[in-house]
């Protein structure tokens, strides 16, 4: 089959958050199984642009990728030139995958399909979300929905959503979806051998605090920080580490709250994009994972965790509880401070119990959470749409 996927912003190499090592892991795994795989995007990296070609595509392991600008109105991704290449391009498809909501690539890739009679999937990648919208930018948002979000839904030949949590949220919405469809993400194989270079000296520092306790992810508010740090604070021994991009401009504020628990002294925190040998090194450091989010369609840091032996303590929000649950290799827990604490000093006081734990969610994520049997369920759903008239 020929499968055209619509992505916002396509930077794999550079981790550029969990939604696109998703969305990459989901198209190699299609591309190695024979199907023709071609990705639409913009250049958009942040405030600036990748180095990336405009005018030819790129080829990344199988997959076709088309860069195009963003000239205006980047906080929509709006690239004129994308929607006229899809215009052009979408009748050569056997079916079209977009992954975002509220933003512009989305929706003119789903009117294009639409007038091509392609059909297309939605994967809203956890922003479909009553709680997320009311709490920032609320009117904007509203207005999106109702003048454009919710056509693009209830047109789409099927609605992707990678956990049972992320579908609650959506039928929330009241909206009539043709047809929902639960696949989770994936994990890629980790590399081994990168344990074996030197780790940064800010990651170094980090793992000389034992036992540690890891939270490792992009810093915002969902993420629920705030409550980990109030549960951290009811445990008497361990360090905290928090690792991973501060997005929201969050380390001064978490800072603050640390100093105000009594626990600064306690907590160390690695504010950067951490790859490579650095992942390695913080996360064979780590005694347990957590990941308290507010609300969190799957969580991909928990199978990271799961895969490399580590037990995962997470809220019932994150849809990767399920995973956790099935698997036995970690703690789901109410995110209040007093429950959260406890099942958190429960594994730093017992070692052995978070060893087991951990290699029960090994096992688990080896055997149903890689991207060849993913890519297989989400095969079947292209063929099925492709067929249906």
């Amino acid at each position: 089959m020929r499968l055209l996927h619509v992505v916002p912003t396509y930077l794999p190499a550079r981790r550029y958050g969990g939604p696109i090592v998703a969305v990459h892991g989901l198209c190699r795994a299609l591309a190695a199984r024979g199907h023709e795989v071609e990705v639409y995007t913009t250049s958009i990296d942040g405030p600036l642009d990748s180095a990336v070609p405009h005018r030819e595509p790129v080829m990344l392991d199988g997959v076709k990728i088309h860069y195009f600008a963003s000239p205006r109105l980047r906080r929509l991704s709006y690239a004129p030139a994308l929607g006229e290449a899809l215009r052009h391009v979408m009748p050569s498809f056997d079916a079209a995958h977009l992954h975002s909501v509220f933003l512009w690539p989305t929706w003119r890739a789903a009117r294009v399909a639409q007038a091509a009679s392609v059909p297309y999937v939605i994967s809203p990648r956890g922003m479909l979300v009553k709680r997320l919208i009311r709490n920032r930018n609320w009117l904007i948002k509203t207005a999106w929905i109702a003048l454009i979000e919710r056509a693009n839904v209830e047109r789409a030949a099927a609605v992707h959503l990678t956990s049972q949590v992320e579908r609650r949220e959506l039928d929330q919405f009241g909206w009539r979806v043709r047809r929902m469809v639960v696949a989770p993400n994936a994990v890629e194989d980790f590399d081994e051998g990168a344990f074996r270079e030197t780790a940064s000296p800010d990651i170094a520092a980090v793992g000389d605090g034992e036992p540690l306790v890891l939270f490792f992810g992009r810093l915002a508010r969902v993420k629920g920080l705030d409550r980990l740090l109030r549960a951290f604070a009811r445990t008497e021994r361990g360090t905290l580490a928090i690792v991973g991009t501060d997005y929201e401009n969050l380390v001064d504020e978490l800072l603050q709250l640390a100093a105000a628990l009594n626990i600064r002294h306690r907590v160390r925190m690695v504010t950067r994009t951490v790859t490579g040998a650095d992942k390695e090194h913080v996360f064979a450091a780590a005694r347990v994972l957590v990941l308290p989010s507010y609300s969190e369609s799957f969580g991909n840091t928990v199978l990271e965790a799961l895969q490399r032996g580590i037990p995962a303590i997470v809220t019932p929000e994150v849809g990767a509880a399920e995973v956790v649950t099935l698997s036995g290799g970690g703690l789901v827990v109410d995110g209040a401070a007093e429950p959260l604490g406890a099942a958190i000093a429960s594994l730093i006081d017992d070692p052995a119990r978070a060893s087991a734990m951990g290699q029960d969610g090994r096992q688990y994520v080896d055997e149903h959470y890689n991207w060849r049997c993913v890519a297989a369920q989400m095969e079947a759903l292209y063929e099925e749409l492709r067929a249906t008239p």
